[in-house]
C-alpha cells in the first residue's frame, strides 16, 4: 500500500510564512486575516542588558511558530476595586525571557501597500502587554490596515531613571518596534511610509513624547494620542526622588551596577513601596499626581518641545473621555462618598492655584457632586490639560493636521457610576464591543449592549486618519478649537468645549 504524502498543510504553512530580516516566520490565518504572534524586535533584556539600550535580535534558521502568544514584561498584578479590568490590564506577568515582541495582523494584500498603524498599551507604566484582549487587530485587518501591537519593558527596567544607564528605555524599546516595522512591515503587506502611531493613557504619552523626539523622525507619519498628555513627564529630579526610594527598597546604591544582579521577581515586589510618593517640587507639580511612580523623565514638557517645531510633520489626532477620572474613584465606592475636602485636597495636589480651580469647576458644573467635580479635577489633571496643551502646540504647524475629539459614550457598569471613564473608548477604537469579558454589571461596557454602529463609526474614522491623515470632522486649530463629541447619539464638532476649565490651566 502506497503512502502519498499529505502537501496541504505544507502549502497552507507557506501561504501564512513571512520572511523578515531575522527569518521566516508562521502565523495563523483565520478569515482572511493572518495573525502572527510573539515576533522578537530585540534581544531578550537580561541582567545588566535590562538596563541598556534595546539591542538586534539574533537571527533565526527554521519557521519560528507565531500562532501563540508569547511572555510579556515583568509586572505585578494589577486589580481596580470592583471593576473588571482584566481585558485591559490582561493576565499578569507571563515569565519568559524573550518578551520584547511585536504582534501583527494583516489581511490579503493583494500585492498593494497598506497603511500601518502600530499601538502602544497603557497602564500606568507598570503594567499591561499584547496579551491584553482589548488589543486584537482582526477589526483592523478586516478594514485594510496592517495592525501592530507591541510588548515594552515595565516598570524599574523600563523607566527607572539610573545612573550609569539610558533613560526611557521603555520608549527606546517603542523606538525599536518602530524600527523593525521600517525594516519589516513591507513582507506583511504593510506601508513603511504610511505608519500611524497610536496609544492610550502610558502609551498615548509615549506617543507625545515621540512626537517631540527628534530621534524619531521618519519613523511614523501621524500620531493619535488617546487620553495621554504632553505634560506627563517627570524632570529629572522628580525621577531621581523615584530612584533613591527604589534603591532604598532594595537595599543597594542607586546605581546601574548594583541594579545589575537584582533578579525580576524582587523589582517587581517593591513596586507598592513606591507607590504613594510626593513628586511635587519647588516649580513642578506630579503630572500623574501619585498615581504612578514612573513616566518618561524629559528636561523638556513634549507639549513644549512641539511647540518649539518637533513633529511640525506628523498628522495629529488627540483626545479625552468626558468622565476620566472616575476610574480612580468609581471601583473603589470613593465617588459617590467623597466630599468637599477631597475636592480640595485633588485640586491641591493638581494646581499652583487649588482655590480658584475649584472656583472655576463648581461655576462651570453647578449641578455636580463632590465626587463629580473631584473626577473633573483628576481626569483634567492627568490628562485633559497635557492634552490640550499638545493640540494647541501642534495646530501652530501648517505642514500638519491636527484633529481633537471627546469620547462621551457613559457605561452602566457599577451602576451607571463608571460613565465615560478612562480606558472606556478602546472596544469602540479596536471594534471589539462584543467581547464578552466587557458585559456585565462589574465589567467596563457594563450589562447593557452598547450601540454596536458607535463602535463602527468610531473604528472607522481611526482607519481614515490612518489611511488620509483626516478622521472626517473639521480640524482644530488655536481660534475655533473644533472638537468632535463622540456620542451613541448625534456627533457634533463643538467649538472650544470647556473652554473656562481649559483656561484654568494655561
Amino acid at each position: 500500500m502506497s503512502h502519498h504524502p499529505d502537501t496541504t498543510k505544507n502549502i497552507k504553512d507557506a501561504e501564512n510564512t513571512v520572511i523578515t530580516a531575522q527569518g521566516a516566520v508562521r502565523g495563523l490565518r483565520h478569515d482572511g486575516t493572518t495573525a502572527f504572534l510573539n515576533i522578537p524586535y530585540a534581544a531578550a533584556p537580561l541582567g545588566a542588558g535590562r538596563f541598556q539600550a534595546p539591542q538586534p535580535h539574533a537571527p533565526w534558521q527554521d519557521v519560528r511558530d507565531a500562532t501563540n502568544p508569547g511572555p510579556n514584561a515583568p509586572q505585578s498584578e494589577r486589580k481596580l476595586g470592583h471593576v473588571d479590568m482584566s481585558p485591559y490590564f490582561g493576565p499578569g506577568w507571563i515569565r519568559g525571557e524573550d518578551y520584547l515582541t511585536v504582534n501583527v495582523w494583516t489581511p490579503q494584500t493583494d500585492g498593494k501597500r497598506l497603511p500601518v498603524m502600530v499601538f502602544v498599551h497603557g497602564g500606568g507604566f507598570v503594567a499591561g502587554s499584547t496579551r491584553s484582549e482589548l488589543y486584537d487587530g482582526t477589526g483592523f485587518a478586516r478594514d485594510g490596515v496592517v495592525l501592530v501591537t507591541l510588548n515594552y519593558r515595565l516598570g524599574i527596567p523600563g523607566f527607572l531613571d539610573l545612573p550609569g544607564a539610558p533613560p526611557n528605555r521603555g520608549v527606546l524599546d517603542v523606538m525599536a518596534a518602530l524600527r523593525w516595522v521600517q525594516e519589516n512591515i513591507a513582507a506583511f503587506g504593510g506601508d513603511p511610509s504610511s505608519v500611524t502611531l497610536f496609544g492610550q493613557s502610558a502609551g498615548a504619552t509615549i506617543v507625545s513624547a515621540m512626537l517631540a523626539d527628534p530621534e524619531a523622525e521618519g519613523l511614523f507619519r501621524r500620531a493619535i494620542v488617546q487620553s495621554g498628555s504632553g505634560l506627563g513627564a517627570f524632570t529629572p529630579e522628580q525621577a531621581a526622588r523615584v530612584t533613591r526610594a527604589a534603591a532604598e527598597a532594595l537595599g543597594v546604591e542607586p546605581r546601574v551596577e548594583a541594579f545589575a544582579g537584582i533578579p525580576d521577581e524582587d523589582l517587581v515586589d517593591i513596586m507598592p513601596k513606591l507607590s504613594g510618593l510626593d513628586l511635587r517640587t519647588e516649580t513642578d507639580g506630579d503630572p500623574l499626581i501619585g498615581l504612578s511612580p514612573f513616566s518618561v523623565v524629559l528636561d523638556q514638557q513634549p507639549a513644549e518641545a512641539v511647540a518649539a517645531g518637533q513633529g511640525g510633520a506628523i498628522d495629529l489626532l488627540v483626545g479625552t473621555n468626558t468622565e476620566e477620572g472616575n476610574l480612580y474613584l468609581a471601583p473603589l465606592g470613593n465617588l459617590s462618598t467623597s466630599t468637599e475636602a477631597d475636592v480640595d485636597a485633588a485640586a491641591d495636589r493638581s494646581h499652583r492655584d487649588p482655590v480658584g480651580l475649584v472656583e472655576t469647576y463648581r461655576k462651570a458644573r453647578p449641578q455636580a457632586s463632590f465626587g463629580e467635580l473631584r473626577s473633573a479635577i483628576m481626569g483634567d489633571a492627568l490628562f485633559g490639560a497635557g492634552s490640550w496643551r499638545l493640540a494647541d502646540a501642534h495646530a501652530g504647524h501648517k505642514a500638519s493636521a491636527t484633529y481633537s475629539y471627546l469620547f462621551a459614550w457613559r457605561s452602566n457598569s457599577l451602576g451607571g457610576e463608571l460613565g465615560a471613564t478612562h480606558a472606556m473608548e478602546l472596544p469602540f477604537v479596536f471594534d471589539i464591543t462584543g467581547l464578552p469579558q466587557l458585559h456585565g454589571r462589574e465589567a467596563l461596557l457594563g450589562p447593557d449592549e452598547p450601540p454596536a454602529e458607535l463602535a463602527a463609526r468610531m473604528h472607522a474614522a481611526w482607519v481614515a486618519f490612518a489611511r488620509t491623515g483626516d478622521p472626517g470632522w473639521d480640524r482644530y486649530d488655536t481660534v475655533r478649537r473644533a472638537t468632535l463629541r463622540i456620542d451613541d447619539g448625534v456627533w457634533a464638532v463643538q467649538d472650544d468645549p470647556r473652554s473656562e476649565e481649559r483656561k484654568a490651566w494655561r
